[in-house]
């Protein structure tokens, strides 16, 4: 089959074109190459697999999203949609950037799946990747301090009936694209899907500071990079390896009957969830090195505890991950060692 990916050098992207891409399928990959990485993304993937191919384009200009885009993707079972402006710390700093990219910019690909259905009678499954950010700070839902980290203190984590809370721009960015990518199944019949993520982490992500905690502390220990907590490090997120996200895409395309239309939260977990200091722990005893991070106050917006409930996706599409926090940063750490150099000249510009 074929499959659009827009966003598809990104990190998640990468991931989702080497996951079709070795199971044989055609891959077009969508991108305007504006993210560190994206590039050495790209070339890693057609270096190693033929069937991919790739458009440049920009999803917040509508000449491209309503005349070529629409044609691009004519003949896909699957579209994803990845592009988007990640970091909370930027949209506060420029919330026109971050509207443009994940508001605006969903606005327009939607309207190019209607087009298409319209134009070539083709409906192809929609895989829209939301955010836990949409449900705000979560104040009301009582929070435990366990030592070194964060809890809920009568739940095991937040399903999909959590009333939204679009704290910070990037919060409102993310969740319009949500909510109009869920009405475009109701108004005009779209096959989409909404997958609010929680902390993804893995291979071929160029973490940094503002975006990607996981890969960044990780990536600041195999390089002997001082790190900044920002809060006490005892916030708390239920991480979910990117090899796990990909898998409840495929599961969820194929259950396409079921999942139209709905909205999941995809993440690690209660059985999957790591406080800052928790992943420092495990990052020191993978390296043998003592890690001494600076303290600096809270960011805008940031939650305590944010843990998701993903029964619905079991239920539904039969997914629940398989990767543990203990493989999976042993994984990315693997990863990060084996390449230094290509880490060093991406996100510090040094060779």
């Amino acid at each position: 089959m074929k499959v659009s990916i827009i966003g598809g050098a990104g990190f998640i992207g990468c991931n989702a074109a080497e996951f079709y891409a070795k199971k044989g399928n055609e891959v077009l990959i969508i991108d305007n190459l504006s993210r560190k990485g994206s590039e050495s993304n790209l070339k890693y993937l057609q270096d190693n697999y033929k069937s991919i191919s790739f458009l440049k384009g920009d999803i917040t200009q509508a000449s491209f999203t309503e005349e070529l885009l629409p044609g691009a993707i004519k003949g896909s079972e699957l579209v994803l949609h990845l592009a988007a402006q990640v970091a909370v710390t930027t949209s506060v700093t420029n919330p026109r950037e971050d509207f443009n990219a994940n508001a605006l910019g969903t606005f327009n690909v939607l309207e190019a799946m209607r087009k298409l259905k319209e134009k070539y009678n083709e409906n192809p499954v929609f895989i829209y990747t939301s955010t836990n950010k949409v449900y705000g700070k979560m104040e009301h839902i009582p929070v435990i301090d366990k030592g070194n980290e964060y809890d809920y203190e009568s739940i095991k984590g937040i399903d999909e009936n959590v009333p939204l809370d679009f704290y910070s721009p990037y919060g409102c960015s993310k969740g319009t694209g949500d909510q109009y990518t869920r009405d475009y199944a109701r108004m005009y019949g779209l096959n989409t899907i909404v997958m609010r993520q929680s902390c993804i982490y893995g291979k071929r992500q160029f973490g940094v500071e503002d975006q990607g905690w996981v890969a960044w502390f990780t990536i600041a220990n195999v390089l002997d990079i001082p790190v900044t907590i920002f809060g006490d490090g005892k916030q708390v997120r239920d991480v979910l390896f990117a090899d796990d996200l990909v898998n409840a895409y495929e599961l969820a395309r194929q259950n396409i009957s079921k999942t139209r239309g709905q909205v999941y939260n995809i993440g690690g977990g209660s059985s999957n969830k790591l406080s800052l200091l928790n992943l420092i722990s495990k990052l020191e005893k993978l390296s043998g090195k003592k890690i001494s991070p600076k303290f600096a106050g809270w960011r805008p917006g940031d939650q305590k505890v944010c843990i998701m409930d993903i029964s619905k996706a079991e239920r539904d599409f039969g997914w629940k991950p398989k990767i543990s926090p203990e493989e999976g940063v042993s994984g990315l750490y693997s990863w990060i060692d084996s390449n230094k150099g290509e880490i060093k000249r991406l996100v510090f510009g040094k060779d």
